[in-house]
């Protein structure tokens, strides 16, 4: 009796269901968390390493930047003699834009690369792959906090007195925070595959930069754009996050984001673009996280 031939195994049988690694998150949240923190936490130590001035460069450019745009704005174009700008408080306001908007632009771009630039720690450890954009997040709200430091004694110092509504300063960090983390998880996810992502988000973040009321009161801006180019612009989470800064933490005589687009009605949106972007982000990264060794 001859032997029935058994027939060979596919390729796919030989090796099996494709290796997948960690995906974005796992079961243990205080792993997620202290990882984060502690990578966030290096990265800031390394960037002060060695230098006779240490934390004190993180205060310079956004000073610098206000200093120029502060003499310009007042003492050349004269803005804080307009109405609805905020008279006397405009330099307050203006610096708190930017602190704002620099650490939008510090977790956005600085998330572009980041897990690029971590390939080899990619490779080798087996940890949540969401911890490397979040601790980017992670590492400029360190920057923020001692930025918001030098807001706070500058605003003091121009007459503002402490109010109720500074209790809304972490509703309004919170708002931003959720915007830039899901927009540093969509923006690491597809520089894997798209190398362009970094010079084009350059870009967005200077037109980000003049298209959003850090210069310039939305008061102004109700003034100089049609109905149509208004409504698009209250769409921003970032114009909604900077007036009701300057309401909450400056003065009251700028009025709240919800009075000036309209009413509560008009802050569906933006709050909706937040966490429309935050949840995209996290099931674009989620999806991405398992292949990064792979495909890098």
């Amino acid at each position: 009796m001859s032997a029935t031939a058994l027939p060979s195994p596919t390729s796919d049988e030989v090796l099996g269901e494709p290796i997948q690694g960690p995906r974005a998150l796992t079961g243990d949240w205080r792993r997620f968390w202290h990882l984060s923190f502690n990578i966030a936490k290096t990265d800031w130590k390394l960037r002060f390493y060695g230098s006779a001035l240490g934390v004190v460069w993180q205060l310079v450019r956004p000073l610098m930047l206000f200093g120029v745009l502060y003499v310009f704005f007042t003492k050349i174009g004269h803005v804080n003699s307009t109405t609805g700008v905020g008279s006397q408080y405009y330099g307050a306001q203006l610096l708190g834009s930017i602190v704002l908007f620099t650490f939008w632009a510090e977790s956005t771009a600085g998330s572009v690369r980041c897990v690029v630039d971590h390939e080899a720690l990619v490779r080798k450890i087996q940890f949540p792959r969401l911890v490397i954009p979040m601790s980017v997040v992670m590492f400029t709200m360190f920057n923020l906090a001692l930025n918001l430091i030098v807001v706070l004694i500058f605003t003091l110092a121009s007459g503002v007195r402490p109010m109720a509504s500074w209790v809304e300063l972490p509703l309004i960090l919170l708002m931003l925070g959720v915007f830039a983390a899901g927009t540093s998880m969509l923006l690491s996810a597809a520089f894997i595959y798209f190398r362009d992502i970094q010079p084009i988000w350059d870009v967005v973040n200077q037109i980000v930069f003049y298209a959003s009321p850090v210069m310039i009161s939305y008061a102004t801006v109700q003034l100089h754009l049609s109905r149509t180019l208004l409504h698009i612009y209250e769409m921003s989470p970032l114009a909604v996050v900077m007036q009701q800064f300057r309401h909450a933490m400056i003065t009251h005589g700028t009025p709240s984001a919800p009075n000036a687009m309209g009413g509560w009605s008009h802050m569906v949106i933006p709050v909706g673009i937040v966490i429309i972007t935050f949840v995209a982000g996290f099931y674009v990264f989620n999806r991405v996280a398992p292949k990064v060794a792979e495909i890098l």
